[in-house]
């Protein structure tokens, strides 16, 4: 990815201060982009194959489990419920976390500490409505991006696969427009610093760059902050939604896993230090996206002193949460033997950013059986 980012060597760890230059850049980069349609050119061949032999059982094991677990976004989601995203807001204001939120902004001089309680109302909806749009339009991505693969991994029992996954993204991006446009306030535009990952997976003529981008490192995220939304909306819908979006992501995460076991086994140092460069500069935009500056200067707000709270002063449970959004992404890096690569260079950056605990943590490929919640459903059922 070639671009006026932070270089890995001197980017800020989590517990790190930021230095103004290194803040600035990250509301430069984060200012959000306008019109409905974004084109880039794609490269990279395109791969017939003659060979129809299942000979990779992993993959043959987790198309099986595909088609068994399609669901219907229509007609198996119960969007009769109502949502009352006022409510959703309310739950958030007075959280623990806000009212410490407010006490560190006053510290930092951010305007945001005079807010009364109907500017903290909006900013906390359109900060749901944020959220959830950028997972909308990670599963836009996810959708061309497993378009992309069909047409190019060279391995039928992957073309099958990838096949069922572009049904996958098609109807998790129904299910999540729906949502934010009939049931919350509508969608937000793209966060940049994820539309710039979008665009180097897709413009990057290598197919093992569009797995190890899309697969492992945006959907890695996704299972993990799905979890977290999860465990935390107390609304009906959403719930259910997440539950079988990451019932599909557990999967598509495995498949990434999976095929590119095989093909970085055979790859040189030189050719692994390109993808471990890849993966850390994709963990460091898909950290710095959570910072929302798009939302807070849609606000009106000068996002530059959130920044510095949101980095500076975050409490234990708020750095741990971070972290954690991480923790599928680092152990399935370890699996594809990226973490000690060469001299280690990756192990080195993610231990930098205090992600390295995760490395024994489960890899998807030992528990997308475990998070198939459709088939939990119809069995119950």
């Amino acid at each position: 990815m070639d671009d006026s980012r932070t270089t890995a060597t001197d980017a800020p760890s989590e517990g790190d201060r930021l230095t103004d230059a290194e803040v600035e850049e990250i509301v430069a980069l984060g200012r959000s982009v306008t019109g409905d349609v974004h084109t880039v050119r794609s490269a990279g061949e395109i791969a017939f194959t003659w060979d129809y032999a299942r000979s990779r059982p992993g993959l043959s094991k987790l198309y099986e489990k595909a088609k068994g677990s399609q669901w219907n976004g229509s007609t198996d989601l119960p969007w009769n419920l109502d949502v009352d995203q006022e409510k959703m807001a309310r739950a958030m204001i007075d959280s623990p976390g806000s009212a410490r939120f407010r006490e560190a902004a006053a510290r930092h001089r951010s305007e945001v500490s005079r807010w009364d309680e109907a500017q903290w109302m909006r900013f906390e909806v359109e900060n749901q409505n944020g959220t959830l749009s950028q997972f909308l339009h990670g599963e836009q991505g996810a959708l061309l991006c497993t378009s992309k693969l069909v047409e190019q991994v060279p391995w039928i029992d992957a073309k099958y696969y990838a096949a069922t996954q572009v049904m996958d993204e098609a109807r998790h991006v129904e299910v999540f427009a729906r949502y934010l446009d009939e049931k919350l306030s509508g969608h937000h535009p793209i966060n940049p610093h994820l539309g710039r990952l979008l665009d180097a997976i897709l413009t990057d003529e290598r197919w093992d760059i569009t797995y190890l981008g899309m697969q492992i490192m945006v959907e890695g995220l996704a299972l993990a902050a799905f979890g977290f939304i999860h465990a935390m909306a107390p609304e009906p819908l959403l719930t259910k939604l997440l539950r079988y979006v990451m019932s599909d992501e557990a999967r598509h995460v495995a498949f990434g896993v999976l095929s590119l076991q095989e093909l970085y086994a055979s790859m040189t140092a030189a050719e692994l230090r390109e993808r471990q460069e890849f993966a850390y500069e994709a963990v460091l935009r898909l950290r710095d996206r959570w910072f929302h500056t798009d939302v807070w200067e849609q606000m009106g707000v000068d996002p530059r002193p959130i920044v510095r709270v949101m980095i500076d002063e975050q409490s234990d449970e708020e750095r741990m949460f971070r972290t954690l959004l991480f923790s599928k992404i680092v152990p399935n890096c370890k699996k594809l033997g990226l973490l000690d690569a060469g001299d280690g260079w990756l192990r080195d950056r993610f231990g930098e950013l205090g992600i390295l605990g995760f490395e024994d943590w489960t890899d998807t490929t030992d528990e997308y059986e475990q998070l198939d919640e459709v088939q939990k459903d119809r069995a119950a059922g």
